[in-house]
């Protein structure tokens, strides 16, 4: 089979590598329908996350078909449409039954990260019935599914949840980029009365009003939220970006009693300022996408509740993943939001 594979920071190749194989009774292996690429494969491309091995196919991401499940696995059969989480998840450990498959004891993020991913022809899914999702027989439009196994739940559990968001409150988004803007749709599931999203990219700031945004802010944000909150700040203020500058908006920005919810990945060490922080009855939250929420969201697409095909921006066959990466790694200059890789 073909495969998109890491070979250090800044090398990737399109290449031949054999077809994944059953190696537990718990696996099954999935010929993939679509994938697409995240913002986190693009850290990964810059070398920062070091765990990533040269040779490891990349991808977390996507919908497929079962060719091949282990004698263990009892919810999937070969032929069943399966939407891959992006977190493998035993469903046995102790972090599992406490709805943290993010940090199972033989799963968790692995796909595409310790092991190889979903860029790929084929992709073996370890603990297949605690990961995989299957898609309901009378959905024919797979695409807004991709967006279900990882930008969705992420914006969502470590956005929308872990933030509090409630009816009435002010909510402000610093990172305009697909998870920002999934953070965007599933928060309107709790009625805040302004949605405040930050980016340079006036092109993201433009579909963010499209998706519901009250206000858009680029320079200067901290002080223009300000003003615009009258000085009091937000009462959610979600990092979507991963970088020490939006983190520190995020810290300047939230009122008292407030909350302050991480969802970007950290490439490097940021400044947390308990020196203004202290006295302001804040809850600072961070999360990696646990996927739990996979099911009740599937429900919202599929009742067109929510509409993450509105993301897509950029279709490409899967061997033409080399391209799409020039693409989504040149967003600002592409227009680019999701891109779709058909198998």
């Amino acid at each position: 089979m073909r495969a998109l594979v890491y070979h250090g920071a800044n090398h990737r190749a399109w290449e031949e590598k054999p077809q994944p194989a059953l190696r537990k009774p718990t696996d099954a292996i999935i010929r993939i329908s679509k994938t697409t690429i995240c913002g986190t494969d693009l850290h990964i491309m810059k070398g920062d996350l070091p765990k990533v091995v040269d040779g490891l196919t990349l991808g977390h991401e996507g919908v497929g078909v079962v060719v091949e499940a282990g004698a263990a696995v009892t919810n999937f059969k070969p032929g069943d449409r399966v939407v891959i989480s992006c977190v493998t998840s035993c469903g046995k450990c102790p972090e599992c039954k406490r709805g943290m498959p993010s940090h199972c004891a033989d799963g968790g993020w692995i796909l595409g990260y310790l092991i190889d991913g979903t860029q790929a022809e084929f992709v073996r899914i370890p603990h297949a019935d605690g990961s995989l999702h299957h898609i309901p027989a009378d959905v024919t439009d797979e695409e807004p599914l991709v967006m279900v196994s990882d930008i969705l739940p992420t914006g969502f559990e470590c956005g929308v949840l872990n933030g509090c968001i409630k009816p009435g409150d002010t909510v402000a988004i610093i990172g305009a980029g697909p998870v920002g803007l999934s953070t965007l749709l599933t928060a309107q599931f709790y009625a805040p009365a302004v949605i405040i999203m930050v980016d340079l990219d006036e092109n993201r700031l433009e579909v963010a009003k499209t998706f519901g945004a009250t206000h858009t802010v680029t320079t200067n944000a901290a002080a223009k939220i300000m003003k615009l909150t009258g000085g009091k700040g937000v009462d959610v203020a979600i990092e979507a970006v991963g970088l020490p500058a939006t983190f520190q908006i995020c810290q300047d920005i939230v009122a008292a009693g407030g909350h302050l919810a991480n969802i970007g990945v950290h490439g490097r060490s940021v400044e947390l300022h308990l020196e203004s922080l202290w006295d302001r009855n804040l809850t600072l939250t961070t999360r990696l996408v646990d996927t739990v929420t996979i099911p009740l969201l599937m429900k919202t697409v599929r009742s067109g509740k929510v509409k993450p095909a509105q993301l897509i921006t950029h279709r490409f066959p899967l061997n033409e993943i080399m391209k799409a990466y020039d693409v989504f790694g040149n967003a600002a200059r592409e227009r680019a939001l999701k891109v779709i890789l058909t198998n």
